[in-house]
């Protein structure tokens, strides 16, 4: 039987626009779980222990708020999307077609 790697997309993140664009198809899930493993992923990209160092937190606080079991508060997402030079904005939903 042959033998198959595993997929790390932290492997594929290797500008800001991968990135950006990484965490908006995240984003578009509605899916929270979701979003905070695709944030994990960015960070385990770019270098935890950078990113926890530049956000103020704790390499462990940090690998545990962005697991897939973790439930970071918002302002560890926002210290994060500041590390990794991403931002966050809101602009209106196009609306539906009836």
């Amino acid at each position: 039987m042959a033998k198959t790697k595993s997929f790390d997309a932290a492997a594929y993140l290797d500008s800001r626009e991968a990135v950006a664009a990484y965490l908006s198809e995240a984003f578009k899930t509605h899916d929270a779980a979701f979003i905070t493993e695709a944030l994990g992923t960015v960070a385990r990209a770019e270098g935890i222990g950078a990113i926890a160092k530049e956000a103020g937190l704790s390499r462990e606080n940090l690998y545990r708020a962005l697991s897939a079991d973790g439930h970071p508060e918002f302002s560890t997402v926002m210290k994060v999307l500041d590390s990794l030079d991403v931002q966050l904005y809101a602009r209106p939903k196009v609306a539906k077609v009836a």
